[in-house]
């Protein structure tokens, strides 16, 4: 048996498009997804009609990301905040404003982890952030996957002790990796739509199954990058957010030396709580952005 996890599309359906090619040309016809279905790029209802049509024609397994939490925040709460024009939120005013009741709904019904069973093959633990959150990272070994991930987070560890199944998969981090502790296997696909590593491919992880366990096939894959870059311009995108999405874009063009958006947002927060002498989230303006990006060359 073959199973495919894919991880933090954020709307790239390009990508995602090119993943499943492969995954369905190795035969593959299983597959888990572990949630961040769009945000960050332009036509999100693309990717929604893809993965509708692939829960029609295979077996499919969904998990909720922060992404979902936050769309679905937004419905039962109302306004947040989020402004069309804005750095800060623009993107996700964008996303939210694309989306149908249809798509809210399959997300409300989403649990934000599972263990999955395929035939007497090993249980599988499946998560977005940690099992108890969405928005929490686990960290990985590996010192070149970016600032502020690193081994030893007391976190992982407690885990990987909890969990009772051999294997956990997780995303959130955007980063591909595989963890051994304490006889437990951790899995990072990798992210479809926004990876962090320095070639800038698309990355998910095919599983197969064989005697009863798992042995994992790390996949990285080229994309029309430029035709997405093209797409966050030419749907407006761009406009709604302009400094979100020059980080977005420098990602997607391979600038490994730029920060991740959660750093540049810290960043554009200090700067505001200097200059103003406090920041509420998210009332940032759109100096505080410029100068961050500015401090790091992107303008």
């Amino acid at each position: 048996m073959k199973l495919a996890v894919m991880a933090d599309i954020h709307s790239n359906y390009v990508a995602l498009e090119q993943c499943m090619a492969y995954a369905l040309k190795q035969g593959v016809r299983h597959f888990v997804f572990l949630g961040d279905y769009i945000g960050e790029l332009a036509y999100p209802e693309r990717t929604m009609a893809l993965l509708y049509g692939y829960r029609e024609k295979y077996d499919c397994a969904f998990i909720r990301g922060n992404k979902e939490e936050y769309w679905l925040q937004y419905k039962a709460e109302g306004e947040q905040g989020w402004r069309e024009y804005d750095s800060t939120t623009g993107v996700l005013w964008y996303a939210y404003h694309r989306l149908r009741e249809r798509d809210l709904d399959f997300f409300e019904h989403m649990p934000i982890a599972r263990r999955l069973q395929f035939g007497e093959l090993q249980t599988l633990f499946v998560c977005h952030g940690t099992p108890d959150s969405t928005r929490k990272a686990m960290r990985w070994k590996n010192g070149d996957l970016g600032e502020g991930v690193s081994w030893g987070n007391a976190h992982t560890e407690e885990v990987l002790e909890r969990c009772e199944e051999k294997m956990l998969l997780c995303g959130h981090t955007h980063v591909q990796g595989r963890l051994e502790y304490g006889g437990k296997i951790l899995l990072n696909p990798g992210a479809v739509g926004l990876p962090l590593e320095k070639d800038g491919r698309s990355r998910f992880v095919i599983l197969h199954g064989d005697g009863g366990g798992w042995q994992e096939e790390f996949v990285s894959l080229p994309y029309d990058r430029v035709r997405v870059i093209r797409e966050i311009d030419e749907s407006g995108l761009g406009r709604r957010a302009p400094y979100w999405s020059m980080i977005t874009k420098r990602h997607l063009m391979e600038h490994t030396d730029c920060p991740g958006h959660a750093v540049l947002l810290e960043r554009a927060m200090e700067i505001c709580r200097q200059t103003q002498g406090f920041c509420n989230w998210p009332d940032i303006p759109e100096d505080c952005w410029r100068q961050a990006l500015e401090e790091i060359g992107i303008l």
